[in-house]
């Protein structure tokens, strides 16, 4: 069996949130004894620019599972609502297309409080992306 490697896209509008994900996924990948080594980081501008580079790292075949790290504030204006829409979407589609498990970890909260709310103890969204990541691998090697 191939090592399995895990690719993660986060990011950095909104960046004190974006870590605070990261963090809490990547020390629940190493719980799990994921390696460092097995675990590629890709920062993109914001959270639009996931899709895109989600699609590369499904299409390079060198990924087992994905996860996707970000932070859409709601706005002023409804633009937050058109960005999620897309978001969510394509990252669907991406996993749908490609058969490579691409596991949301994108937020949408209301105010920045409640962004960092998720980021921390049993709310802790970057914690749970990475622990639907590891089910998703367990699934897929089964090869159901």
């Amino acid at each position: 069996m191939r090592k399995q490697k895990i690719g993660i896209v986060v990011s950095r509008f909104n960046i004190d949130v974006t870590d605070r994900l990261l963090a809490g996924c990547l020390k629940t990948l190493g719980a799990a004894k994921i390696e460092e080594s097995d675990i590629s980081v890709v920062r993109v501008p914001g959270a639009y620019e996931i899709p895109w580079t989600l699609q590369e790292m499904a299409l390079s075949k060198k990924y087992s599972i994905l996860i996707t790290l970000g932070c859409i504030l709601k706005g002023e204006t409804p633009q937050n609502d058109y960005m999620a829409k897309s978001v969510v979407e394509n990252i669907q589609k991406i996993s749908l297309q490609t058969r490579v498990p691409c596991v949301l970890g994108v937020i949408t909260p209301n105010t920045e409080k409640q962004a960092l709310a998720r980021t921390k103890g049993e709310m802790d969204r970057g914690k749970e992306a990475a622990l639907a990541a590891l089910e998703m691998l367990r699934i897929k090697l089964r090869g159901l």
